[in-house]
């Protein structure tokens, strides 16, 4: 079984390619949204990404519990395609609906730290079935204003590296074009 890191920047063609290389596995797929729809502007993103989905695709919706959602989906028979773990990483950060100070030290809740090592762990053992995993790259830009949206861009860019670690295969997209940093061209 394979793991999978596609990632790259805002409207890059990342999930476009994720997709594109989990139709053209030949398995059943089940699609992990990790997204909520806090605003009207996120509810049109979320329905630009279903209707791209082939209607056989099981969308499967979870913000925080994704090791476990992935350890009760995938399947050697499977494809699971994650979509994205910034948008996962963005809710683990909020979980408990705190405020953080715009200067001074972040301290994440428990969950953050909880279901990112469930996650990495389950990485390390393997999964049981083929995973394709989205990203954002969010460090190339300016560094953030403000203490929360720093630690933000740093655990995302932590996230990254700890996930291309253990992928099989990391690919980075932009303008629609893929870069294979590790792993097989195809």
């Amino acid at each position: 079984m394979s793991v999978t890191l596609v990632f790259g920047g805002a409207r890059s063609g990342k999930s476009a390619y994720a997709e594109r290389l989990a139709r053209e596995s030949g398995k059943e797929i089940v699609y992990i949204a990790t997204s909520r729809a806090g605003d009207g502007e996120m509810a049109t993103r979320i329905a630009h990404h279903r209707e791209r989905r082939p209607p056989e695709w099981r969308t499967v919706e979870e913000e925080l519990a994704l090791a476990q959602t992935l350890r009760d989906w995938c399947a050697p028979q499977r494809l699971v395609l994650v979509d994205c773990l910034t948008l996962w990483l963005s809710n683990l950060m909020f979980c408990d609906g705190r405020d953080y100070p715009e200067v001074g030290a972040i301290d994440l809740p428990p969950c953050f730290h909880q279901e990112r090592a469930a996650l990495l762990d389950l990485l390390d053992e393997g999964p049981a079935g083929d995973v394709i995993l989205v990203s954002n790259e969010v460090g190339m830009g300016i560094v953030p204003w403000g203490a929360i949206s720093r630690s933000f861009a740093d655990e995302a860019g932590r996230l990254n590296q700890a996930v291309a670690a253990r992928a099989d295969r990391a690919v980075l997209v932009a303008a629609g074009l893929p870069l294979v940093l590790k792993g097989p061209q195809c």
